[in-house]
């Protein structure tokens, strides 16, 4: 959440179902990545995200990668329709100001259309082959509390400021301390959970919303789709998810899929715009 500013581009928090895809920066060389940002926008595509590591996540450990911030400026300026953004950035590999400070040149490359998603970090070999320190899950999840109120800060003082009020995505599930964050700063909350898992979460959520002050229906409920079925989309859908992320890796990048889940997205959409109507 951040200071009111200036804005054309809409609320990620309106009530209709939205589809991101998880271009993975791995295994594909450049030239590869680019063409399939274009083709994931021209299909009607919401969100384009990649993913903030410095290695391969499966295939071959030493495989093609690239990272993430870098390949985000670039698409802003390739792309004008589709929202981007990391899922998610680690928040210990930058300084949080300077965290701030991109995420606000990006939102200007990119005419307002940057989302911030952010996390904890989890993979050690980034740390360790980048000199960063790895510590433990509780000491990356305060820091990334302790940095998200000097993100908010440094937007606010930033000249010129960010073209809105850039959304702010977390990811995880940790019901301790993670919801708790994403209570306080969140406008989306993205997670992999199951219908079962989803529905127990945003009860915890919901708690630590009354205890911080906010209203549950701010927030965005986001999961990924990964195997999931038509059914369970659906299951996921009437608990309140909105926003379904699809993952997508080299070398191919293969769009079948979407397609599919596009048409799903404008389905749900038009039988919530004439149930609307109908009130």
């Amino acid at each position: 959440m951040t200071s009111s500013t200036p804005s054309s581009t809409p609320s990620p928090r309106a009530d209709r179902v939205r589809i991101g895809v998880q271009i993975a920066p791995q295994h594909a060389l450049y030239p590869k990545i680019r063409v399939t940002v274009a083709e994931v926008e021209a299909l009607g595509t919401d969100i384009a995200f990649d993913w903030d590591h410095f290695f391969p996540l499966s295939g071959e450990k030493n495989g093609l990668h690239f990272e993430s911030w870098t390949l985000l400026a670039a698409w802003a300026e390739q792309t004008s329709t589709i929202e981007l953004g990391a899922l998610v950035n680690c928040n210990g590999y930058r300084n949080p100001d300077l965290q701030a400070d991109m995420a606000r040149t990006i939102d200007h490359i990119s005419g307002g259309r940057f989302i911030f998603g952010t996390g904890s970090g989890w993979f050690e070999r980034d740390y360790d082959e980048y000199g960063f320190e790895f510590g433990t899950a509780g000491t990356r999840l305060d820091a990334l509390e302790a940095d998200l109120p000097r993100i908010e800060a440094r937007w606010a003082k930033l000249n010129p400021p960010p073209l809105r009020d850039i959304p702010v995505l977390i990811g995880g599930g940790g019901e301790k301390k993670t919801l708790r964050i994403v209570a306080r700063h969140a406008d989306i909350w993205h997670s992999f959970s199951t219908p079962a898992v989803l529905e127990h979460k945003l009860g915890v959520l919901s708690k630590w919303c009354d205890t911080v002050g906010r209203d549950l229906s701010e927030i965005e409920i986001s999961t990924e789709l990964r195997a999931r079925t038509v059914t369970e989309a659906d299951e996921l859908y009437d608990l309140g998810a909105r926003l379904f992320t699809l993952g997508l890796s080299g070398p191919h990048y293969d769009l079948a899929s979407l397609t599919d889940w596009l048409a799903w997205r404008d389905t749900k959409n038009a039988l919530e715009t004439g149930c609307t109507r109908d009130a």
